[in-house]
């Protein structure tokens, strides 16, 4: 199984536990691979909104401007991944 794919299994699965937080734009999933961010406000913007999540991710606690970060198209939506 190609690694990609294996992320947006877990990732998908991992949406479905509760949220670690919700903001303007994003639902905040902690995963097995890092820190999820799901859009949420419509449709997804063209380029990854990183910094829209960096900022909307300090107001639920987390400071995530020194991870990792990549996005994936899952069923759920754009997500956001934040890891180390």
């Amino acid at each position: 199984m190609p690694a990609a794919m294996a992320i947006r299994e877990l990732l998908e699965d991992a949406l479905k536990e509760p949220t670690i937080g919700t903001t303007e734009r994003f639902s905040w999933h902690a995963t097995p691979v890092g820190i999820a961010a799901l859009w949420c406000a419509g449709a997804a913007p063209s380029a990854p909104p990183y910094e829209m999540a960096l900022k909307e991710g300090l107001e639920v606690g987390l400071d995530l401007s020194r991870e990792e970060r990549e996005f994936h198209q899952i069923k759920s939506g754009l997500v956001l991944l934040f890891h180390s």
